[in-house]
């Protein structure tokens, strides 16, 4: 099996810093995601590699146990029926293929070396046989900003035991990057029949054109010189479509524009966080000729500064 090499796939070195990787992965996840690339295979195929890669690098214990072994992995890993699932143990796997979003389908690489998307974690008293009650199973699900805005429900396949089988999961509107979900009953099963939980890490994959802060999200409002200068209307784009909004004459660079009710829905307490669009200016890069001598003709009314 061939060994995949994480740093390289998001571009950082080694040695990276966890603010460097994240950066990294943003980076790639705005430019493959499918959103931005519909019908591109080679596109999805960059995002799941950089999606895997972050999963490993973002993850502290994750990240030492690959920087362990290196690319020499394979030659000291584990034999034997439990060794598809080192080092989480236990054998039981989550298959993220259909999760959605984008992301998941994790390779035969990740799953071996660290057991799907998380492994799991028996539970019982001491000196009791912990498999008896049944087993927690974990995984990651990415969701986009209109998942979060609006829920959804994804259809799970787990493989646990030699058993498949699908599992849907509601995911509630509002839920926040690295928060669990927790569906009862829904693990492996122990000798006695009885199942565990299945647990399901929020990943939020970053969007093109927004960004999440707390339920408030934020983007760039750009408008022409002319309308800065002379007020007008704008279109704001929001996760639900443009809104019109006006532009005071003199506008600066900068600010702010808040619309109340367009960000995300809270978990508690009800209502939506705002969304907040900052102006940006779009300066003309070629003038026509009768524009440069307006232009020009505007310098003069301005008169000597300093």
């Amino acid at each position: 099996m061939e060994y995949r090499d994480y740093y390289k796939t998001l571009g950082v070195a080694k040695g990276a810093t966890a603010k460097e990787i994240k950066a990294a992965y943003r980076k790639l996840a705005r430019k493959f995601h499918p959103d931005v690339n519909p019908g591109n295979a080679k596109a999805e195929a960059r995002f799941k590699e950089a999606n895997e890669a972050y999963e490993v690098l973002s993850d502290p214990e994750k990240r030492r146990r690959y920087d362990q072994l290196g690319a020499n992995w394979n030659a000291v890993r584990p034999e034997g029926p439990a060794a598809g699932a080192w080092p989480g143990g236990g054998g039981v796997r989550v298959d993220f293929g259909d999760l959605g979003g984008g992301g998941g389908g994790f390779s035969d690489f990740f799953r071996t070396f660290f057991g799907g998307g998380g492994g799991f974690s028996g539970f019982g008293a001491e000196g009791e046989d912990p498999f008896a009650g049944g087993t927690d199973v974990e995984g990651q699900i990415d969701l986009g900003l209109r998942d979060v805005l609006k829920g959804t429900t994804r259809s799970v396949s787990l493989d646990g035991g030699g058993q498949k089988r699908r599992v849907e999961v509601k995911i509630p509107a509002g839920v926040r990057d690295g928060q669990r979900i927790r569906v009862a009953g829904e693990g492996d099963a122990g000798r006695s029949g009885k199942r565990g939980d299945l647990y399901l890490r929020v990943h939020l994959v970053p969007d093109a054109g927004f960004e999440r802060k707390g339920d408030d999200l934020t983007n760039t409002l750009r408008v022409p010189l002319s309308t800065a200068v002379l007020g007008g209307e704008a279109q704001v784009q929001t996760l639900e479509g443009p809104v019109g909004i006006k532009i005071p004459a003199g506008t600066q660079p900068g600010q702010t524009f808040r619309l109340r009710g367009h960000g995300l829905p809270r978990l508690e307490g009800g209502g939506r966080g705002d969304l907040l669009a900052t102006l940006a200016v779009d300066l003309p890069k070629k003038l026509s000729a009768r524009q440069k001598e307006l232009f020009e003709q505007l310098r003069e009314l301005d008169g000597p500064r300093g």
